[in-house]
């Protein structure tokens, strides 16, 4: 049998990559700091790879750890995914299938299912993630009730809603050259660097080939392309190249200093939308559910 990693250890690693120190990551988990340091030490062992470097003035990520915590991340949402999807099969008196992004199902959608559940304590909520064409087909096909999207154009055949806004950054690994540039970089010159994209149907990279459009200019051919935000962030922190992702899926690791902003010259905004088929005002968990979405995104800007 597979001697699979520890689950409330995986978990502390990433708190640690996400909140910067032992002490915050316990509060984040509700261990005792020295159980976390414990716990990771003893992925240290189960791996055979140092995760973290241990100093008088606290512990940061190793360059195996970076990519070990994007993983980690990986293994997480896979495993909520499965107690989600166990949960469902019982018998419950109501069942909500919400179909988000990445950006969204990573960042947003955890925050307002809580909300929701909340208020609505036996409903039972099943999670999709796909990127944002995925959602709109799943919404059209009749797999799910509700969607959540990023992108800049809105959705013909569906009703939507915007919920938020969202920009889009260009990241670089720290020590690139780019990082040292005192002006704004052109978007005509960001061909002239590698980049790694997400996927093509993906709603940042829609907004992404929107932009450059808006400039004239044709779509980048990338260097790499992934199926998550995730991926392409290990990417770049491995010196892959650059990327433009969501400023929800990158300030963790430009807090920590992982990954650089790089300014440009056109500011990339797009709309977050709840999109549903049926009534024009939707009732029910569908409708608190985006009433909750819309009322969040407010409080958190």
């Amino acid at each position: 049998m597979a001697d699979w990693p520890d689950l409330a250890a995986v978990e502390a690693l990433v708190a640690l990559a996400d909140h910067g120190s032992l002490a915050a990551a316990a509060r984040a988990t509700g261990m005792a700091q020295p159980n976390v340091s414990r716990s990771i030490a003893r992925l240290e062992r189960r791996f055979g790879l140092p995760l973290i470097h241990r100093s008088t003035t606290g512990a940061t990520l190793t360059a195996q750890g970076l990519v070990v915590v994007e993983w980690s991340r990986e293994l997480l949402a896979a495993a909520r995914r499965l107690a989600d999807g166990v949960e469902a099969l019982g018998e419950g008196p109501s069942t909500l299938t919400l179909a988000a992004s990445h950006t969204v199902a990573e960042n947003l959608v955890p925050g307002w299912v809580a909300d929701l559940r909340r208020r609505r304590a036996d409903l039972r909520i099943r999670t999709e993630v796909c990127n944002s064409t995925e959602v709109i087909g799943q919404l059209m096909r009749g797999q799910c009730d509700v969607g959540f999207i990023e992108g800049p154009d809105a959705p013909g055949g569906l009703n939507h809603r915007v919920v938020g806004e969202d920009e889009l950054l260009l990241v670089a690994p720290p020590g690139h050259p780019l990082t040292r540039r005192r002006r704004p970089l052109p978007l005509t010159a960001l061909a002239d660097w590698p980049l790694v994209t997400r996927e093509a149907g993906s709603g940042t990279r829609v907004a992404l080939d929107h932009a450059l459009r808006s400039r004239g200019l044709p779509p980048i051919e990338p260097v790499q392309e992934a199926g998550s935000n995730a991926t392409v962030r290990v990417a770049v922190a491995s010196g892959a190249g650059l990327a433009v992702l969501s400023r929800l899926a990158v300030a963790a690791m430009i807090d920590a200093g992982t990954l650089v902003a790089v300014p440009m010259d056109l500011r990339l905004h797009r709309s977050l939308r709840a999109v549903w088929a049926g009534p024009a005002q939707p009732s029910g968990p569908v409708g608190e559910l985006i009433m909750i979405a819309s009322g969040r995104d407010r409080r958190t800007r």
